[in-house]
C-alpha cells in the first residue's frame, strides 16, 4: 500500500504511484513526481483529495488521469451500466453464436431470474456476497443453481473482455447447497408389468416409439430428430448426432456434448419396434416417427405428452409420470440385470458413469459372497491351490 501503509509510495526515480478504491477496484495511478519528502506528501494530499470527491460523487476518472488506460472504463457511460442493461445487450450479442435451446435457456435465466433480481445493480458493484446471498434465498435444487451460475459466469467473463469489469466476482467459486430441495419429478422407472400395460394402450407408430424409447433410453429431443438413415442396420445399431427441442422451432440440431453423439446398441425389443415401424415411415426414407395425428415429425414432448402420453397413461390406469421416465426406465433395467454401468453410460450419451452411479445406483447389483473369486484364480492361482489344500 505504500509508505506507513498510505497508499503512496516511490515506484521510480521520476515518479510515485497512488492506490486507491473506486466502485469496488482497486486502481493504481502513477504521478509524473520525484519522490522526495515533499513530494511524497503531496501525492498523499491529492490521494485523500480523490478520495474526498469519491465519496462525494464528484469524481472523474478521464479528468483526474486522463492518459490512463483505466479512464475509458470508468467513463460515465460504461461504469452506470446496470447489470440488467448489460445482461439484456449480452443476451442479444450471444444469439447468433449459440445453438437456439441454448440461448432460449439463457433467456429465462435472464429474463426471470438475474434482471429482476440483479437488475438494479452497477455492473461495476456487483460482489460475489451479493449473488450468493440472492442465491441462498431461491428455493431451486442445485441442478438450477448450477445453469444460473453458469449463465451469469458467462456473462461476466464477456463483460471482463469489455473490460467493465477487472475480475469476474464467480471466478473459482461456485455456490452449491449441502442438501438440494427434493425434485419433483425424480427418477421413477416403470415396472416390466407397467410398461406392458402401456404399450397395450397404444397401437401402431406410437406403440412402436414408445417400445423404442423403453429400450433405448433415448432422450424425447433425440428420439423425435431421428430419422431412418440414422440406422445401421448391418451393424444393428442407430447413431445420435441430432435433438429436436421446442425452442429449436422444429429444427433438428446437432447434440451438445460429444459424448451425447454416440451410436446405441439395438436390443431386440428395439430392434423389433424399428422392423414393425418400417411399414409406416420407411419408404419416405425420413423421419422415424411421425405424429400419428398430422403424419409429420413430431415437433417436441408438449405435443407428445398431450395427444399421445396422457390418454394411454390413463387408459393403461398407469400412475402418471411424464415420458422421459422412459429413460429412467431403461438405465434401471440394464444396470439391474448387471449391464457394465460404462457401457450403460455410452449408449445414454454420458462421457463418464459417475453421474450413472449417483442417479441409478440402487439399481445396481451388490457384490455378492463369490466377489474376487475370479480375479483370484486369474492371477494368483498358486495361492488359490495352497488355501484349497488347507480347507481339505
Amino acid at each position: 500500500m505504500g509508505r506507513g501503509g498510505s497508499g503512496v509510495r516511490a515506484v521510480s526515480d521520476s515518479s510515485i504511484e497512488i492506490t486507491f478504491m473506486f466502485r469496488g477496484v482497486r486502481c493504481r495511478e502513477r504521478v509524473a513526481l520525484k519522490p522526495t519528502a515533499t513530494k511524497l506528501k503531496k501525492a498523499q494530499q491529492h490521494k485523500a483529495a480523490i478520495e474526498h470527491a469519491i465519496a462525494q460523487g464528484t469524481f472523474d476518472y478521464s479528468i483526474t488521469f486522463p492518459g490512463s488506460p483505466r479512464a475509458a472504463k470508468f467513463a460515465p457511460e460504461t461504469s452506470q451500466e446496470t447489470v440488467g442493461g448489460y445482461l439484456t445487450r449480452w443476451l442479444e450479442t450471444k444469439k447468433k453464436h449459440i445453438s437456439s435451446s441454448t440461448f432460449e435457456g439463457y433467456r429465462k435465466i435472464v429474463e426471470l431470474r438475474l434482471v429482476p433480481a440483479l437488475g438494479y445493480h452497477l455492473v461495476l458493484d456487483l460482489k460475489r456476497k451479493t449473488i450468493k446471498d440472492w442465491l441462498d434465498k431461491l428455493q431451486v435444487g442445485n441442478k438450477t443453481l448450477s445453469n444460473i451460475q453458469s449463465c451469469l459466469r458467462s456473462a461476466l467473463n464477456d463483460a471482463v473482455d469489455e473490460e467493465l469489469l477487472d475480475t469476474n466476482p464467480l471466478t473459482g467459486w461456485t455456490y452449491v447447497r449441502k442438501e438440494a430441495p427434493p425434485k419433483d419429478d425424480d427418477v421413477d422407472p416403470f415396472t416390466p408389468e407397467e410398461q406392458q400395460a402401456i404399450l397395450v394402450a397404444l397401437a401402431g407408430q406410437a406403440r412402436n416409439m414408445v417400445q423404442f424409447a423403453l429400450w433405448t433410453g433415448l432422450r424425447t429431443s433425440e428420439l423425435v430428430a431421428l430419422d431412418w438413415g440414422d440406422v445401421d442396420w448391418v451393424r444393428g445399431e442407430v447413431m445420435i448426432s441430432r435433438a429436436m427441442t421446442q425452442a429449436a422451432g422444429g429444427e433438428a440440431e446437432v447434440t451438445k456434448t460429444a459424448a451425447g453423439r454416440r451410436s446405441v446398441k439395438l436390443l431386440r425389443p428395439a430392434l423389433e419396434a424399428l422392423t414393425a415401424q418400417k411399414v409406416h415411415t420407411f419408404l419416405a426414407d425420413k423421419e422415424v416417427f411421425q405424429n400419428p395425428r398430422t403424419l409429420e415429425r413430431w415437433t417436441g414432448d408438449q405435443p407428445i405428452r398431450k395427444t399421445m402420453w396422457h390418454p394411454a397413461m390413463k387408459k393403461a390406469g398407469v400412475r402418471y409420470r411424464r415420458p422421459y421416465q422412459t429413460r429412467h426406465t431403461y438405465a434401471s433395467m440394464m444396470l439391474s440385470a448387471g449391464e457394465h454401468p460404462m457401457w450403460v453410460a455410452k449408449q445414454m450419451g454420458h462421457s463418464d458413469w459417475t453421474m450413472i452411479a449417483r442417479v441409478y445406483g440402487r439399481w445396481m447389483p451388490s457384490a455378492d459372497a463369490e466377489a474376487g473369486g475370479k480375479a483370484e484364480m486369474l492371477w494368483q492361482p498358486e495361492l488359490s491351490d495352497s488355501v484349497s489344500s488347507i480347507i481339505k
